[in-house]
């Protein structure tokens, strides 16, 4: 018996290395297996195929029936009486055992995402991109949850659902590789002094990649101002430090009653120039270092605006795609419960962004305004007839197109007749399309190719698609000679303009290899921080010129303001009068980059004065703020609701 003891042992230890050595062969991840899976598992248990299958490292299983371990031990055991071995061969086959820990090859060829990972003492298997093992995906009506093929088998329903294949694109996973964390890319700065501001930063918030990106970005395009005035160095160490990060739980109740919870967000960056304003985001990757990233951003985009305000951002990482809009509606009323503490006209009122429409702002304000008690002021973006403007939702998509005019303005040139490529499917996606027909140009996009191209009504009909929050491929069902690409991207396109308007980063180094070769000459950034910083490296050794989205997106945020301007609550304006205005706040813009570039040295024909420009006169517009009003803390939120009572 100590053989047979021994020689289990020594097959086990086996059969540790060939798991490790499949693993590392099929790019699965094992971590701290324990000694042997506890899962329960024989013949005829799920699968029927089973029993004549080998396991990776095992001999091949008599399709007699007879154990694996019971051959085993007859072999090594010959000591063994011939009565012992006649009782063995009578008793029935066991249907459930013990099992030492092996994958079968199959499973590592079709479950390349997956992983064995110790689970309350027992191993399970586990999907790689959400987290959750076999059993956690679906209720098994039979009860044999525990089971090695009843949980592949959940893995496998869960692999093909909808939910698990739009993680598998939102984290752009290869189909080869799972995706690990990438390391934060640190560039190289001329001076020395603004690459010690970018080494605080990271040392403070090292794992805050989006966020770090921005700060580099926004340092590199300050190191003229910076190094003329030592005093900006502490400037703008103090303002890369938010003054108010708000994280709290979101409690929520879907249509079968099920519990959940999400996790919200609110970073009220700088109020220095004024009450705080910016966009809430709804999106399952949405976290802390993005909030951070999105309000900085807003604070810059805000204080170039001919608007003086202060910068926030926010949302949680709930999704609402899929959701019914009583489970939106529960979601958002939660959401509010926690947060309207935190705003008030005069501090911090948020707007639409990525996930957050008409709907969700509905929701929200409704909460609010019965938990603030008054309906005073309102929310950026909701419906017409309780509120403001009339062109709200157009307003950034429209803005977009009015920068580009500015620049080839300046170049002589128009837009009529010029290809120009636009990413992303959301309204300032859908907007910019609609505007760029109206000037003559031709819009190009990656998800959606039409043979006959775009007109008016067709772009009304893309827009009650996203209004019902339906896919972009019922529209290819309705017109034969389009079609739609998923996770398509346009920019190997020929073009001249190229508008992104999907998310941060969507525009790797390739990419921009590929825009440049297809003769792009000008970058309007629809989105914020569209591109990583290889690819911003790609594009200013080619000479593209970069609007970027704190000038070329301040659009949304003078709507927002005549929104919000109690003239204009009294009446609506028509299309003709908003438009003049928004493109007045546009030329506003454009031309306070332009000459601030110039005060630091820029040619207006360099392709980074825009860039340059735009930061400069942000920064230095809040860093006059912030030194004539000292070192101050942010109000505390008692001194906020006093201020209140006494403004009314």
């Amino acid at each position: 018996m100590l053989l047979l003891v021994g020689g289990l042992a020594m097959n086990s230890a086996m059969d540790d290395m060939n798991l490790i050595q499949q693993a590392q062969r099929h790019h699965l991840v094992v971590r701290e297996l324990g000694e042997e899976i506890d899962l329960e598992i024989g013949p005829g248990d799920d699968d029927s195929s089973f029993a004549n299958n080998p396991l990776i490292g095992g001999s091949p299983r008599d399709p007699s029936g007879e154990e694996p371990d019971e051959s085993k031990q007859g072999a090594m055991g010959p000591q063994l009486a011939g009565e012992d071995q006649d009782l063995l061969k009578t008793q029935p086959p066991k249907r459930k055992k013990k099992v030492v820990k092996r994958w079968r090859e199959e499973w590592a060829d079709t479950y390349k995402w997956a992983y064995v990972d110790v689970k309350e003492g027992t191993a399970r298997i586990f999907c790689s991109v959400c987290r959750e093992y076999g059993r956690k995906h679906r209720r098994n009506p039979y009860g044999n949850e525990g089971s090695r093929n009843m949980q592949m088998s959940a893995l496998e329903e869960h692999n093909n659902s909808l939910l698990h294949k739009e993680a598998l694109r939102l984290q752009m996973v290869s189909k080869d590789k799972v995706v690990v964390e990438k390391p934060i890319y640190v560039k190289a700065l001329m001076s020395k002094t603004a690459g010690t501001i970018v080494e605080a930063a990271l040392k403070r918030d090292p794992h805050d990649a989006e966020f770090i990106q921005l700060v580099q970005e926004a340092v590199h395009a300050l190191e003229r101002v910076i190094a003329k005035n030592s005093h900006y160095v502490n400037i703008m160490e103090r303002l890369l430090e938010p003054e108010r990060m708000i994280v709290f739980r979101v409690p929520w109740v879907d249509d079968r009653g099920e519990m959940h919870v999400s996790r919200g967000f609110r970073v009220q960056f700088n109020q220095t120039l004024g009450p705080c304003r910016g966009g809430l985001r709804f999106h399952p990757t949405m976290n802390l270092s993005i909030a951070k990233f999105l309000s900085f951003q807003q604070t810059l985009k805000n204080a170039l605006s001919p608007y003086k305000l202060g910068g926030a951002a926010g949302g949680s990482d709930f999704d609402p795609k899929g959701k019914s809009d009583n489970e939106i509606m529960r979601f958002c009323q939660s959401f509010m419960n926690e947060l309207y503490r935190y705003l008030s006209p005069n501090q911090d009122l948020p707007s639409e962004e990525m996930g957050v429409g008409i709907r969700e702002m509905g929701y929200l304000f409704g909460q609010y305004r019965r938990l603030a008690g008054h309906f005073q002021g309102s929310f950026t973006g909701p419906r017409i007839f309780w509120s403001g403007s009339s062109l709200r939702t157009e307003a950034t998509g429209y803005g977009l197109v009015f920068f580009a005019q500015l620049i080839l303005a300046d170049m002589n040139k128009e837009l009529r007749g010029l290809r120009c490529v636009v990413s992303g499917s959301g309204k300032i996606a859908l907007h910019v399309l609609e505007k760029l027909l109206a000037y003559g140009a031709l819009p190009i996009t990656g998800y959606l190719v039409d043979e006959d191209g775009f007109d008016y009504m067709k772009i009304s009909f893309l827009r009650d698609i996203k209004a019902q929050q339906r896919s972009l491929r019922d529209y290819s069902k309705t017109y034969a000679r389009s079609k739609y690409y998923d996770e398509a991207k346009p920019w190997s396109e020929t073009c001249d303009i190229a508008f992104p308007c999907a998310s941060q980063n969507e525009i790797d180094q390739s990419d921009a290899i590929n825009m440049v070769n297809s003769g792009c000459r000008i970058l309007v950034e629809g989105s914020n921080m569209p591109c990583t910083t290889e690819a911003v490296d790609v594009l200013r050794k080619a000479n593209v010129l970069i609007a970027p989205a704190i000038a070329a997106g301040a659009g949304g945020v003078a709507a927002g303001e005549l929104e919000l301007n109690h003239e204009c609550s009294l009446m609506h304006w028509s299309p003709e009068d908003f438009e003049s205005k928004l493109q007045e706040a546009m030329k506003q813009t454009y031309q306070r980059a332009l000459k601030a570039a110039a005060d630091f040295g820029y040619q207006k024909e360099s392709p980074d004065a825009l860039v340059h420009g735009a930061a400069i006169s942000a920064f230095l517009t809040i860093a006059q703020g912030m030194t004539d009003q000292g070192c101050t803390p942010a109000l505390p939120e008692y001194w906020c609701k006093v201020n209140e009572l006494i403004w009314e």
